[in-house]
């Protein structure tokens, strides 16, 4: 009897162990609102044709002049007007315009609320907004509400109720909604995309990204210190998008596939109060950001991305960028470089083919030839000036340029409102994940049933 008692006991354990493992496995649930009766996605949205693209720049702070500056080598643009709260920014801009032969603009400063009638103007067709974060959701709604395209500095929203709204609000007025995520044109990530789209490392399964940059020396450069203070009272990935993007684009996120669920980790916070007191003064006992933060994503598809997040700790700068394939590897940080398979190339591919295998890196004259055979078609175009006019060693023009360009030729634009969203849900998500220590979240899919509608991530041309 009492073996039969004990061997009662361990299966009903084992039910009750079981029950909560899957009950603990099952992602918390978000919400995802309904879309609008007659509203639909906006999958490949264009627009017509521009033959001018006529911009209106709402904050001159850190970002917005170079911004000024870069747009005055774009062909087909007028800068109509600038806006920020402080009258000394929008003279500096004006100064970028007049001494590259460019018209003054329209000047908007003084008032919390002098961006909106930027917004109102008819002469405009973009509204381009390099704000703080918390601002960029209503100025993007408003700017569309008023007919304008809109393109938003990362993260381009912080919260799931301003995603929500600027994707209702791109699917209602069918104006494009872009999150100006500069990395995605970074010479080595782009080059690799090439690379995975011609098959070159087989079935990507594993993508790795983050925003590893100690900003010790950056913090007083935010106004207000805005940005410290974000982490101060807000836990989880609250920068994710250079991460995000490259990666994203790797797995051909709701273009084939969609991220599931995700799960997220932090360090306690140390050098975060730390820096409150050294540039505030005062002290942060509630100090809610950890030192560095981690989450996990699984993919519909079965594969998966780790992103990480540190801006407080003494490391180089790095974003990671890993990609693991069926039959090869990239790296970015800190070595730059691929391994791959021997039957990967041919020997008329690269140099030194003898050199190939699949457990270190190719040699450099190997590395340089796979570059230079796999060049993006918009580096190709666009490298040399871009190196010139600079942004980020050249990524930020190109990103710039290739806005203008797909507005002016009727293209859907390079990263539409559902990578605004996949890349920046992770401010919000990450932190429901944290506060229910390290529960999986649901990942919602925010084209809301269109994910599967195009296969493979691809930039549109003209010809």
């Amino acid at each position: 009897m009492k073996k039969i008692y004990s061997l009662f006991l361990v299966a009903v354990l084992a039910i009750g162990l079981s029950g909560s493992v899957l009950e603990a496995a099952n992602p918390i649930k978000v919400k995802v609102p309904k879309r609008a009766k007659g509203q639909t996605d906006v999958i490949n949205l264009v627009s017509p044709k521009l033959d001018v693209v006529r911009v209106g720049f709402i904050g001159l702070g850190m970002r917005g002049p170079g911004a000024v500056s870069r747009f005055t080598h774009i062909e087909g643009t007028d800068v109509v007007a600038l806006c920020d709260l402080y009258a000394e920014r929008v003279e500096r801009c004006q100064n970028i315009l007049t001494k590259a032969g460019r018209e003054k603009a329209a000047a908007y400063s003084g008032s919390e609320d002098a961006w909106k009638e930027l917004c109102e103007r008819e002469d405009i067709d973009l509204v381009y907004i390099a704000t703080d974060w918390k601002t960029h959701a209503k100025m993007a709604l408003y700017a569309m509400e008023h007919g304008k395209h809109v393109a938003i500095e990362v993260p381009g929203a912080m919260t799931m109720k301003e995603i929500w709204a600027l994707i209702d609000m791109s699917e209602k007025t069918r104006l494009h909604c872009m999150m100006l995520e500069n990395c995605v044109y970074d010479f080595f990530e782009l080059t690799t995309l090439n690379m995975a789209q011609n098959n070159v490392f087989g079935e990507v399964l594993h993508v790795e990204g983050a925003y590893i940059h100690n900003l010790e020396d950056f913090w007083g450069a935010y106004t207000h210190n805005w940005r410290l203070d974000y982490n101060e009272h807000h836990r989880g990935d609250v920068y994710a998008t250079h991460g995000m993007g490259p990666a994203c684009q790797l797995l051909d996120m709701h273009r084939g596939d969609k991220m599931n669920y995700l799960v997220a980790m932090d360090t306690k916070p140390v050098n975060g109060p730390a820096a409150v007191e050294k540039h505030e003064g005062r002290k942060a006992p509630d100090f809610k950001n950890g030192d560095h933060t981690l989450t996990m994503i699984q993919t519909e598809k079965g594969k998966t991305m780790h992103i990480q997040h540190n801006v407080v700790t003494p490391r180089p700068y790095s974003r990671m960028y890993q990609l693991t394939g069926t039959d090869g590897f990239a790296n970015k940080y800190p070595y730059e470089g691929y391994c791959l398979r021997p039957t990967q190339v041919s020997a008329d591919d690269v140099p030194n083919h003898e050199n190939l295998n699949a457990h270190g890196f190719v040699p450099k004259e190997v590395k340089d030839a796979l570059m230079k055979k796999y060049k993006h078609r918009i580096h190709a175009e666009l490298e040399e000036t871009a190196k010139k006019v600079g942004g980020h060693g050249g990524m930020d023009f190109i990103m710039d340029y290739r806005l203008i360009y797909c507005l002016r030729n009727g293209l859907p634009l390079d990263m539409d409102v559902y990578d605004l969203a996949e890349w920046s849900c992770l401010a919000e998500l990450t932190a429901i994940s944290l506060e229910n220590n390290s529960a999986p979240v649901e990942v919602p899919d925010f084209t809301r049933g269109a994910w599967n509608k195009v296969q493979g991530y691809r930039h549109a041309f003209a010809d």
